[in-house]
């Protein structure tokens, strides 16, 4: 996580202090569990409660002579204490702290994205209500297609996000698991108890059938739920860019009044924060990648996985959490110019239009083909010598339409008279 594109919270969650802070609470939570069942003294378990913290550099420095990070943690913590520093790690490995801790931060993590996801989501819900009648050209292949809403764009948008909001949810509810079942997972020298106490008080699952570890198919699953969230902010962010272009100029980025958009042209204003998403979702299904490649390991376990996630899962939550916030400012920022949009949904000279007459013509008894070749006959002279749509079926005399019914095909409200029904189904959305 490089400070850049880092945001506090996110920050605080993957901090070394808090990671030593969670692996602390493990530590104390299977002395209690223990204690509990008369193993440990509680004096113990009460010892460890009220120690203090790890402090980070000096774990660092005993580090340097264990080459061992969790090692060197449980010696400072067991020296931490007057006496009873023999029951600190007792009947652990490692894993058992590491990644029932890890279910704590990645749950942690997975919240605050949510949080983002939502907040995300009501802006642009606000802003499709605001847009639901603005008129504007639906592009295909970058091509004139058909008139539609800038807020009907918008609720597609929206209901994208819901999707994203649900896939992330149900990845946070399957990496946020522990276990303490030993070297293998087979509990030989911590009973099921323990782990039930602790993974209870942190208030995350159990891994059900673990190995040394619980398994990596389930941060796949959150990695991949990021970087589908980031897919979608690079499709938002590639529809503005779009629609900044100086030749289209619909709607744009808000620009400051101490900005400046290129350090030799005065005149520009850039979709920088567009282009900032859009790169950002490349680094993020790179992740994803990662994640996907971590979870076949060795029999029970190796570390293969471990550098990979050690900078994957902190980068790829606090990435996304970056540009979640950065693209809720961005709409909630957005100029949208609805002059423009209607300026150049004139600017198709009715082609736009086409296939409601392709349809009226139908209606009418024409063949489908003939219809077909009668429309574009007349949209292609249209694209190619000038004149409008309209006015070229006017005066061909193999479109029998009359003007009333003309009049209907080249009309915004017949093409947008049924979106009443997204809006209706967006309102009734919840997260």
């Amino acid at each position: 996580m490089i400070p850049r594109y880092s945001l506090p919270e996110m920050a605080a969650v993957w901090s070394e202090e808090r990671k030593l802070a969670v692996w602390k609470e493990v530590e104390t939570l299977v002395a209690e569990a223990w204690s509990d069942i008369g193993v440990v003294p509680q004096e113990v378990a009460e010892a460890l409660r009220s120690a203090p913290e790890v402090d980070p550099v000096e774990w660092k420095q005993r580090e340097q002579v264990t080459n061992h990070d969790v090692a060197a943690f449980v010696d400072l913590l067991a020296g931490s204490v007057d006496t009873g520093g023999e029951w600190v790690h007792f009947g652990l490995t490692s894993s058992d702290v590491l990644d029932t801790a890890n279910g704590v931060l990645l749950r942690d993590a997975a919240n605050l994205l949510l949080g983002r996801v939502e907040t995300l989501f009501d802006v642009v819900r606000t802003k499709a209500m605001e847009h639901r009648d603005t008129p504007m050209i639906g592009r295909t292949h970058g091509i004139w297609a058909e008139p539609t809403s800038f807020g009907l764009k918008l609720a597609n948008w929206a209901f994208e996000i819901e999707r994203d909001h649900r896939r992330m949810g149900a990845a946070r509810d399957a990496v946020a698991v522990g276990k303490i079942s030993g070297a293998v997972g087979t509990y030989a020298h911590t009973p099921p108890s323990v782990e039930a106490f602790v993974c209870g008080r942190l208030e995350i699952g159990i891994e059900p059938a673990s190995s040394q570890i619980t398994h990596r198919d389930r941060q796949a699953e959150l990695l991949n739920a990021i970087a589908l969230t980031g897919s979608s902010l690079e499709r938002f962010a590639t529809e503005i860019r779009h629609l900044q272009r100086s030749e289209v100029g619909e709607a744009r980025e808000s620009f400051g009044s101490g900005q400046k958009g290129s350090s030799a042209m005065p005149h520009k204003r850039n979709p920088i924060a567009s282009e900032n998403i859009t790169g950002i979702s490349r680094l993020l299904r790179g992740y994803a990648s990662v994640g996907m490649e971590n979870v076949a390991l060795w029999h029970e376990r190796d570390i293969s996985h471990s550098a990979a996630e050690r900078v994957a899962i902190p980068d790829a939550t606090g990435l996304l959490d970056f540009a979640l916030a950065r693209m809720t400012r961005l709409v909630d920022g957005l100029v949208v110019d609805t002059g423009r949009m209607a300026a150049n949904l004139e600017s198709t000279r009715g082609l736009v239009y086409s296939q409601a007459v392709l349809l009226a013509l139908a209606e009418r008894g024409h063949s489908r083909d003939a219809a077909y070749r009668i429309v574009q006959n007349n949209a292609m002279a249209t694209w190619d010598e000038g004149g409008t749509l309209r006015d070229r079926l006017n005066a061909d005399s193999e479109c029998d339409l009359t003007t009333e019914e003309l009049d209907a095909c080249f009309s915004v409200e017949r093409f947008l008279r049924n979106t009443d029904v997204v809006f209706e189904r967006l309102a009734e959305v919840e997260l």
